[in-house]
């Protein structure tokens, strides 16, 4: 699957005192991307919940923090698809500005039931084509 990429801008909220984003919300911006990247894949996370009763939880995080973002910046947020397997996923993501790195992380995430909170395969849409 090919590469997707979501923009976001940094607001006071995002910030500490000195205008610079607080480490935590970067986690945020990479869900944000994923998010999307998942709603462009056709994949409804509310109503996969609803009727499939299956939802996605991260089960791996490593992010490295190269540069830092500032008030009003406007970054870019990427998801790669790197691998999947019968109930997870693992992809890249970066966050940039311009050109310039500020974020990289290897992200993993596993497709669980709503109720028991156990492994489930993937819906469909993430699925490879054979």
């Amino acid at each position: 699957m090919a590469d997707f990429s979501f923009p976001v801008r940094v607001y006071w909220e995002d910030t500490d005192a000195g205008g610079v984003v607080y480490y935590a919300n970067y986690l945020r911006y990479l869900e944000r991307a994923r998010s999307e990247w998942l709603r462009s894949l056709g994949i409804d996370q509310v109503r996969l919940m609803r009727d499939e009763r299956l939802q996605f939880v991260v089960v791996e995080a490593d992010v490295r923090y190269h540069r830092p973002a500032k008030f009003d910046d406007e970054l870019l947020v990427s998801v790669t698809l790197e691998s999947l397997r019968g109930a997870s996923l693992a992809m890249g993501q970066a966050i940039r500005r311009g050109g310039e790195l500020l974020v990289s992380a290897a992200v993993r995430a596993a497709c669980v039931d709503a109720d028991t909170l156990k492994p489930k395969p993937l819906p469909k849409a993430l699925q490879p084509q054979s």
